[in-house]
C-alpha cells in the first residue's frame, strides 16, 4: 500500500510539473500582451503589468483581422470537405470491397507519412499548372488531400464496426447506396465527424509550411502574418503576443468545450478496434 501511495505521489507531482512547464510559455504570452511597449523588457519579463494594457489586443485584432478571416475560411472549408470525402471512403471501403481494395487502403494511409518538404516542389507546380496557386482555394485543395488519409482510416474503423445486418434490412427495404448511406450510416457517424473535426480543424488553423510558401500575402493565414510581423527589426513584443492569444482562441475553446467528447470518440474507436 505504501509503494501504490508513494507512486500514486510521484504520478501527481510529476503531472504537476508537466503542467507548469505547459503553463509557463501560456503566462509569460498572456502578460506579455498585456504590457505597453515601455514595459517590456528582460528584467521585468514575469513581473505583471501595473495596468492591463488593452489596447494591444484592439491593435492586433484590427491587423490580423484580414488574416483570422483567411484562417475561418480556409480550417472551415477544408475540414468539412476532408471529413466529407473520408466519410465516403470509408463507407465504400469498409462495406463495398471490390478488387484491390485491400491494396487501396493501405497506400491512403501511407499519404499520412509523407513529409510536407518532400512534395513541396511538385505541389507548387502543380498547383501552378492548374492555376490555383496563390490563393486560398488551391490551400484548400492541398489541405484536403492531405487530410483525406487520416479522415478516411477514422471513418473507415468505426464504419467497419456498423453490423452488416443493419445494411441488409435496409436493402430490403429498398435503400440503395445513398440511401444506405444518407438515412443509416451518416445518423450514426457523429463521433468520428467530431474526431475528424477537431482534429483537421487544429491542424489546418497551425499549419505554417503550406502557408507560407503556397498562397500570396492577402490570402496568407494568421500563422504566417505572426511571423512576418515577429520578424521584424524592431518588434513591439506586447502586439505578437496579442495576436498569438487571439489566433489561440478557436482552438483552445474546442479543446475546452468539446476535448471531454473527443476523447470519448477516440476511446470508443479503441475499444471497437
Amino acid at each position: 500500500m505504501q509503494v501504490k501511495g508513494a507512486g500514486r505521489i510521484f504520478v501527481h507531482a510529476l503531472a504537476v510539473l508537466l503542467a507548469v512547464a505547459y503553463l509557463i510559455p501560456v503566462y509569460m504570452t498572456i502578460i506579455t500582451s498585456l504590457k505597453a511597449p515601455a514595459e517590456i523588457s528582460h528584467f521585468s519579463a514575469w513581473s505583471v503589468p501595473h495596468t492591463p494594457n488593452w489596447e494591444s489586443y484592439s491593435i492586433a485584432f484590427r491587423k490580423f483581422a484580414p488574416c483570422l478571416k483567411n484562417s475561418f475560411i480556409l480550417a472551415i472549408a477544408a475540414t468539412l470537405l476532408s471529413a466529407a470525402m473520408g466519410a465516403v471512403n470509408g463507407y465504400v471501403l469498409s462495406k463495398y470491397p471490390f478488387p484491390g481494395s485491400r491494396v487501396v487502403m493501405p497506400v491512403i494511409v501511407f499519404g499520412m507519412f509523407i513529409p510536407y518538404q518532400s512534395i513541396l516542389v511538385p505541389l507548387f507546380q502543380f498547383l501552378q499548372s492548374i492555376r490555383l496557386y496563390g490563393g486560398l482555394p488551391g490551400l484548400i485543395l492541398v489541405h484536403v488531400v492531405y487530410g483525406l488519409p487520416i479522415t478516411t482510416l477514422l471513418f473507415r474503423s468505426f464504419y467497419a464496426e456498423i453490423p452488416d445486418e443493419l445494411l441488409g434490412a435496409a436493402r430490403i427495404d429498398g435503400a440503395g447506396f445513398y440511401g444506405i448511406f444518407r438515412h443509416l450510416i451518416i445518423p450514426l457517424s457523429g463521433p468520428p465527424f467530431l474526431i475528424v473535426g477537431i482534429w483537421q480543424f487544429t491542424q489546418i488553423w497551425n499549419e505554417f509550411l503550406f502557408a507560407v510558401t503556397l498562397v500570396r500575402p492577402s490570402a496568407q493565414p494568421i500563422t504566417v502574418a505572426l511571423a512576418n510581423l515577429a520578424g521584424g527589426q524592431a518588434v513591439s513584443w506586447n502586439l505578437p503576443m496579442a495576436g498569438s492569444v487571439l489566433a489561440a482562441l478557436p482552438t483552445a475553446a474546442i479543446y475546452v468545450f468539446l476535448g471531454r467528447y473527443f476523447v470519448r470518440g477516440l476511446l470508443a474507436g479503441a475499444l471497437k478496434g
